[in-house]
């Protein structure tokens, strides 16, 4: 049985996106992510994280993995990847670039974008190869992905 080709593509595309999320996480910049997730109250941060379609991409596999198909869309302003139930990242090992290099100051502030620049090209190189234009806010980078997928 063949594979589709832009299965092949996309399946490529989410090894990218994962290597890069390993390898941000190898860099020696210290963080202490408590999960308080202040960082998710979009309102209270002011701050919206925004998504490649790469990252988009996997982000809407990992929450389908969590038998979930309706992405919510909270009226708090809040992310909607979050467990309504218990106010967790329902996809946290797969949360997005933005979401890693946060300005949560209590878990050690936000990067530098010059300490990041290398990776967030390659996640602009896997959003090219995929056809995408570009990072979107969280809400509709997920919501264009679900239509995808």
């Amino acid at each position: 049985m063949k594979k589709h080709p832009e299965k092949t593509a996309d399946s490529t595309a989410m090894d990218e996106v994962r290597s890069v999320y390993s390898e941000l996480a190898a860099r020696p910049v210290e963080r202490n992510c408590t999960l308080l997730t202040e960082c998710c109250q979009f309102k209270l941060t002011g701050r919206t994280p925004h998504l490649t379609l790469g990252e988009a991409k996997l982000a809407v596999r990992a929450f389908r993995a969590t038998g979930r198909r309706q992405i919510p869309e909270p009226s708090d302003d809040s992310c909607p990847m979050l467990d309504p139930k218990n106010g967790r990242c329902l996809i946290y090992e797969s949360r997005p670039f933005g979401c890693r290099t946060h300005y949560c100051r209590k878990a050690g502030g936000p990067y530098e974008r010059r300490e990041v620049l290398d990776l967030i090209r390659r996640l602009e190189a896997v959003d090219s190869r995929l056809g995408g234009d570009g990072a979107h806010p969280i809400q509709s980078a997920v919501a264009a992905a679900l239509k995808l997928l």
